[in-house]
């Protein structure tokens, strides 16, 4: 018996040390596993959109621990980078002299609460694509140009914005209207002009608003019922009244502005009450009381209206319906009158002739709908003016002209009496002079071809003016002024002197200056913001009609400003009527545009990939005098897209070469997109600008040339591919 007890004991004893070796192990196992960070530990998206920030940064060695290689920020502790869990939260790399910009993935941290990249060197614009859940955003001191990106209109959460120290230019835009929570908004020290966006209206939290040193215009009604502690306005070309509200604030700095003196006056009375309060009610001020006279006038009040009253209300009542009456035979008899002196010169009128004056109100009622109408201007600048046409129509213009209003006189001695040595450019609403004005200043004068507007163009031009004059992007042509006296109708612009993309690509004189690949690439991304800016900012969208080379105009830094933006609302009725003038030109419609002449945002998006074609290959859009099969580019082109063989074969020759095969095919992926026959596959333009960000930003500088500074290639015998950057 003593052996088997022995054998079940040491049975025991193995089994048991086997267990214990076992449990060992897994607490060794949850031991490494703590102690030893597992790799990769932060939100993949974080980390990529970090590393494409540290490279739009020009990977700075200020920036420790950071770096491009897949690393991980949070268990790594990258300078300035805090997390919660594997969520990157807060970015604060402020006053580290970085420079380069912001990237084009930052939209991708979506858990990102506070964004500091202040008193840096950032330049470019600041991102549409901005992390949406931001709470606080700080870009001060830095190069920072352009305009607030629209995107701002949709990051509800944020409470504190600061922009200022920086270039930003024009206009604020209206992208308030959902920041209720924003407590600080600092836009001071930059270049924002025009009036207060309305959405201010609408920051019911803001404490501090700070936009001392701009150019902004107008008055500050829009600010009189914000909770603010400090306002500091000092330093720009602000106006009118101060409201009274504004006196009481605890800090409201205004000097350095033509405010009218003293505070604002009184309201008229019987002013009518705010909506939603009843008429009848009448609420005492908090803290006061009333006396007994008005109680006793009140409760009289109550008891309703007297006997004399009554009858007074009844006489008055029948003298009106008496003048009513009056009034309508009067109506009557003129009527009368109007149609036999109708019938006598003209005839009867016929059924078809009243559906044809029906028809022709519907199409003037159509085509006022159609005049692009960007977000309205500050209500104490919206003014009524009634005017009354040739036809007799009485048009009531709602939205304020910032625009110059030039005589034809001050217009005439400019371009000398528009003599053709001051001829500049023809299209089909007109030709184009250069104006030299006596302060030195040149602008460009469109003189519209009276036979070019449609029959209600006289009712539209004002309004037209109105919206084409607040169209503000810097890569958009700025219509400075107007002229509508003695029927003449002429639009006064800016005067960019550097020629159109068409002539630099098609026409230069120089046959051995050609755009270098660099340039052709920051052309298309700039004029792809302006398109960008006038779908997907301007509300309602604004379609151009009319995009090509010819319209893109380059400044003496090649830089592109888009040119006739908003003239599509003074284009006839029927598109088919104009296909071959303003709206499309061959070789840039798109398809349906043809077929139907239905033109979208999407048709632009079309003309756009078109330009790409020729920025591509230095072709024009149509060339009658190439083999038939290669005439049309768009058909030459597409099928050879996505062949790196055929691709080569197209590029512009005029280019030696000097292109980055990586880049170049990228280039015609992008392309590809916006040329599709259906247009509902057709990019939206913000999609199609983030793409060529991208390809900027993914651009390896080999080594840049001198001539590249400038954005031209010079041709010698000896260049290689490798030589230029992108």
């Amino acid at each position: 018996m003593k052996l088997p007890i022995m054998g079940f004991i040491n049975k025991a004893f193995s089994l048991s040390m086997t267990h214990l070796f076992l449990t060992e192990l897994i607490l060794l196992g949850l031991m490494i596993s703590v102690f030893i960070p597992a790799q990769c530990f932060t939100d993949a998206t974080d980390v990529q959109a970090l590393q494409v920030l540290y490279t739009s940064l020009n990977s700075p060695t200020e920036l420790t621990n950071w770096n491009s290689d897949g690393n991980d920020p949070c268990e790594e502790s990258w300078k300035g980078v805090a997390c919660e869990g594997s969520a990157v939260v807060s970015i604060d790399v402020s006053g580290l002299g970085l420079s380069g910009t912001m990237g084009y993935l930052l939209n991708d941290l979506m858990s990102l609460k506070t964004l500091d990249l202040s008193n840096n060197n950032i330049h470019d614009t600041i991102p549409y694509q901005l992390p949406p859940n931001l709470t606080s955003l700080n870009v001060a001191g830095n190069n920072l140009s352009g305009s607030l990106p629209y995107s701002i209109s949709t990051m509800v959460t944020l409470t504190y914005l600061n922009v200022s120290f920086n270039s930003l230019s024009p206009s604020v835009g209206d992208v308030f209207a959902n920041l209720t929570d924003l407590g600080t908004l600092d836009l001071s020290f930059n270049n924002f002009s025009g009036d207060l966006p309305v959405s201010f209206s609408s920051l019911t939290n803001l404490s501090a608003l700070y936009m001392q040193n701009n150019q902004f215009s107008g008055s500050l009604n829009v600010l009189s019922g914000l909770p603010l502690n400090t306002l500091n306005v000092a330093n720009n070309n602000l106006s009118g009244w101060i409201p009274q509200e504004l006196f009481s604030l605890p800090t409201f700095i205004c000097d350095g502005n033509s405010f009218a003196n003293g505070p604002a006056p009184l309201p008229l009375p019987y002013s009518p009450p705010p909506p939603g309060r009843s008429r009848h009610k009448h609420k005492t001020r908090p803290g006061t009381r009333k006396s007994p006279d008005s109680d006793a006038q009140s409760s009289d009040s109550d008891k309703g209206p007297s006997a004399g009253q009554i009858v007074g209300i009844v006489l008055g009542s029948l003298l009106l319906l008496v003048l009513v009456l009056l009034a309508a035979v009067f109506c009557i008899h003129k009527n009368k009158q109007k149609v036999s002196g109708a019938r006598a010169s003209k005839g009867s009128f016929s059924a078809g002739s009243n559906d044809g004056h029906t028809e022709m109100q519907e199409q003037r009622v159509k085509s006022v709908a159609a005049v692009i109408d960007l977000k309205p201007p500050p209500a104490e600048k919206v003014t009524t003016v009634d005017r009354i046409s040739k036809n007799g129509s009485l048009n009531r213009m709602k939205s304020p002209i910032t625009a110059t209003s030039y005589t034809v006189a001050a217009l005439q001695t400019a371009t000398n009496s528009f003599s053709q040595e001051y001829l500049i450019g023809e299209g089909s609403l007109g030709r184009v002079y250069k104006a030299e004005f006596p302060n030195g200043k040149a602008m460009a004068i469109k003189k519209i071809d009276n036979a070019a507007l449609s029959l209600q163009e006289e009712d539209n031009f004002l309004e037209a003016v109105s919206n084409m004059s607040r169209l503000r992007h810097p890569n958009i042509v700025t219509l400075a002024g107007y002229c509508a006296e003695h029927g003449q109708r002429l639009l006064v612009y800016e005067y960019v002197g550097n020629g159109s993309l068409h002539d630099m690509l098609h026409f230069s004189d120089d046959g051995g200056k050609t755009l270098s690949w660099n340039a052709r690439v920051r052309v298309a991304l700039g004029t792809a913001r302006a398109l960008e800016y006038l779908h997907e900012v301007c509300l309602p969208s604004v379609v151009h009609r009319n995009f090509k080379s010819a319209n893109i105009l380059l400044d003496d830094e090649l830089n592109p400003h888009l040119s006739d933006c908003g003239l599509a609302a003074l284009n006839p009725n029927t598109e088919r009527q104009v296909s071959t003038q303003v709206v499309g030109s061959f070789g840039y419609s798109a398809p349906e545009f043809a077929l139907s002449g239905i033109y979208t945002v999407k048709s632009d998006v079309y003309s756009f990939g078109v330009v790409m074609l020729e920025l591509l290959t230095g072709r024009k859009p149509l060339d009658s005098s190439r083999v038939r099969s290669e005439q049309s580019l768009v058909r030459w082109a597409t099928p050879q897209l996505h062949d790196i063989d055929a691709l080569a074969k197209m590029v512009d020759p005029t280019l030696n070469g000097m292109y980055p095969a990586k880049s170049l095919s990228r280039f015609a992926d992008i392309i590809a997109l916006c040329v599709q026959p259906e247009p509902e596959f057709r990019p939206p333009m913000s999609e199609v600008v983030q793409a060529l960000v991208r390809l900027v930003q993914r651009a390896s500088v080999v080594k840049r040339r001198p001539s590249d500074e400038l954005g031209f290639g010079y041709k010698t015998p000896d260049h290689e591919a490798g030589d230029f950057s992108f």
